[in-house]
């Protein structure tokens, strides 16, 4: 009996110790935070968009890197989140479809999981959407209370925060007012100004759903610098490297769902604080830096792996475009487009910094089917 105890001991001071040292290791990583928003195509004052009312966004591109082309791997909310939480293309995991519940393999993992494994704190805060049942070990805390700030002393984090307020929904009319209450005068857009794309027509209900848009940008800008603020009132800031980045394309006719430029390309920055700046890719390091190298949702998972230092399972489809596992820029981006909400389709594509193909699987049906949720607008 006395040798079982003293066994038990020595097997739990080897696994504290091993504890320990996880978290030594882990406190010399650096925390990762996404700003994550929804519907929004590179509107930005920072974009060079005039009509944006972008302060504390234009900001930050000032002190971190700003992408041109950043691409969804589609143009609908769910499925590039079951691509951007797994690193894998969502044709391949069963998640292509709008509104699917898919379950993922055994072997497939969230990729906050494997920083669970390495130490990190993961939450997020609060939408999922993933178009398969969230994993039990994806977060240590999943929901609208989730936060960084429960973590343990020293422990790094991974956080996700995502903004709601910039969805499609949020431009009609009967949503609007809500979302905009608390803007100054000066930060309401005047529909007569509005910046109309050639696609759509030039009528008042237009300008005043583009309009309307731009506000929410606005509200989505004092969301970011409140995030942004209260990083720096923790002491948080040096050592905590941010990411901002779109679901996708503006939530508009035309653009969300569309598999075309609007739908995929989104706004996406980086800053690295001075202690990290080495993780940035060469060319990348300096701050307010614009770059048009190509990034694609599969592959940000393995990017925020790279730059904690965890290994990147074999199986993601994706390429780290940062940290120390960073691959040579990829030359082309790949696009699904499967069935949005109630609306069959199939496309495939690819594309270049300049060239977008797409092979049209049915092509006996419209390019514009009716789909109900987007005739709300």
């Amino acid at each position: 009996m006395l040798g079982m105890y003293f066994r038990n001991c020595v097997i739990a001071l080897i696994v504290l110790a091993f504890a320990a040292v996880a978290m030594v290791n882990a406190a010399e990583r650096p925390n990762v935070l996404w700003l994550s928003c929804e519907d929004i195509s590179p509107d930005l004052g920072c974009y060079g968009v005039d009509y944006a009312i972008t302060p504390n966004l234009d900001r930050f591109a000032a002190q971190g890197v700003r992408y041109t082309q950043a691409l969804g791997v589609t143009g609908v909310c769910a499925v590039n989140r079951s691509c951007l939480i797994t690193g894998m293309y969502p044709s391949a995991i069963g998640s292509q479809d709008m509104r699917v519940q898919t379950r993922l393999p055994k072997s497939i993992r969230c990729f906050s999981a494997l920083l669970r494994d390495a130490g990190y704190y993961c939450t997020n805060n609060v939408k999922t959407d993933y178009n398969f049942p969230v994993p039990k070990d994806a977060w240590d805390a999943n929901s609208r209370k989730a936060h960084w700030k429960t973590r343990k002393k020293g422990q790094p984090f991974f956080a996700v925060f995502n903004y709601t307020g910039s969805h499609e929904s949020r431009i009609w009319k009967q949503n609007h007012a809500k979302q905009v209450v608390k803007l100054k005068p000066g930060e309401r857009h005047d529909p007569a100004k509005a910046p109309i794309p050639p696609f759509h027509p030039d009528t008042p209900q237009v300008r005043r759903d583009w309009a309307n848009y731009h506000d929410n940008i606005v509200s989505l800008d004092h969301w970011f610098g409140q995030h942004l603020s209260e990083l720096e009132a923790a002491g948080l800031a040096d050592n905590t490297i941010v990411f901002f980045f779109s679901d996708h394309g503006a939530g508009m006719p035309g653009i969300k769902k569309w598999v075309w430029d609007g739908g995929l390309r989104v706004p996406m920055m980086v800053r690295y604080p001075k202690r990290w700046a080495h993780l940035a890719p060469d060319g990348e390091r300096k701050p307010g830096t614009v770059t048009d190298r190509i990034i694609s949702f599969v592959d940000y998972a393995p990017s925020v792996l790279s730059l904690c230092g965890v290994d990147i399972p074999k199986h993601m489809q994706g390429h780290a475009f940062t940290g120390k596992a960073a691959a040579p820029p990829r030359k082309h981006a790949y696009i699904i487009r499967d069935r949005m909400a109630e609306r069959y389709d199939i496309v495939r594509g690819v594309r270049d910094k300049r060239y977008q193909y797409l092979r049209n699987f049915m092509p006996h049906l419209s390019w514009a089917q009716t789909v109900s949720y987007t005739h709300n607008m």
